[in-house]
Parts: structure tokens; C-alpha cells; sequence
């Protein structure tokens, strides 16, 4: 199993905590991303850099995910194509997306664009927190203690 990341979005502590779980379980972990990213020296995380341009992070994680893979990413759309593919997908604030609720983010996500679209003031995410670290770690210390068994 490999660890994939959508690096763009993707929190510093929530890569902390993944360069962490990375050398001590020693998964691969990999960054994707359109800017040249700085990882810590280590066998196991590497970063992979893309052309800019409107989603090519997101297709070159689809393109390079298995089965069995875990993709880290806020991005609704790209998790709906991890799990088509099999993988797993987790967002940073440590939400597992799953067949059985990946319709609705996506449908939650069109309707939400539509109100932007139409001039409706629609606010963003609440800041990322400490709780939002930890959740994500927990969520992350349980997939991977399952998987191992």
C-alpha cells in the first residue's frame, strides 16, 4: 500500500504527521504536486512534481493509484475517482470518504458552486485546527493499524 497526497492543499501538519507515520511503518508516501515541494531525507517520501495546469496533480494521483491505496485530498472529485479505482481516500480534516457518502459530497459540492455562481455569498471551510490534526491522525492510526492486521 502506498500513501498519496494531493500537496497543493494539503495542511503542513497533515504532512508532518504522514512524513511521521511514513518512516515509522515505513509506506511509501508520496506528494503530488504543481510547485516543487521540500520533503525530509527518507527512503520512503518522495515528491513528485507535475506541470502546472487544471487538475494534472489530480489525474497523475488517479493515473498512479492502486487498489488498496490510500489518497489523501481535499478534493471531492478526484477522492470519487480514488475510490472508483479502489483505493481509499481520506481528507485532511480525517473524513473518510466512502461509496456510501462520496454521491452526496459530490452533489453538496455542485449545489454549493451553483450558489457561488449565481452571486450567493457562501463562505468557506472553518481554519484548520489542532482537533482537525488530530482527527485526521487518529482516522489515519486506525485505517493503518486495520490494513496491517
Amino acid at each position: 500500500m502506498r500513501i498519496w497526497v494531493d500537496a497543493d492543499a494539503c495542511p503542513t501538519v497533515i504532512k508532518d504527521v504522514l512524513f511521521r507515520v511514513a518512516d515509522r511503518l515505513q509506506l511509501h508516501v508520496t506528494l503530488v504536486a504543481n510547485k516543487l515541494l521540500r520533503t525530509p531525507p527518507s527512503r520512503f517520501i518522495h515528491a513528485l512534481q507535475v506541470p502546472a495546469g487544471f487538475d494534472v496533480a489530480d489525474k497523475e494521483i488517479v493515473r498512479l493509484a492502486q487498489p488498496g491505496d490510500l489518497v489523501i485530498t481535499g478534493d471531492i472529485p478526484l477522492a470519487a475517482e480514488a475510490l472508483e479505482k479502489g483505493a481509499h481516500a481520506l481528507n485532511p480534516r480525517g473524513e473518510f470518504y466512502t461509496k456510501d457518502n462520496i454521491a452526496q459530497m459530490l452533489r453538496m459540492r455542485s449545489f454549493m458552486e451553483e450558489l457561488r455562481a449565481s452571486g450567493v455569498e457562501t463562505g468557506g471551510p472553518a481554519a484548520f485546527s489542532a482537533a482537525d490534526t488530530r482527527q485526521f491522525a487518529n482516522q489515519l492510526d486506525r485505517f493503518l493499524t486495520r490494513q496491517r492486521r
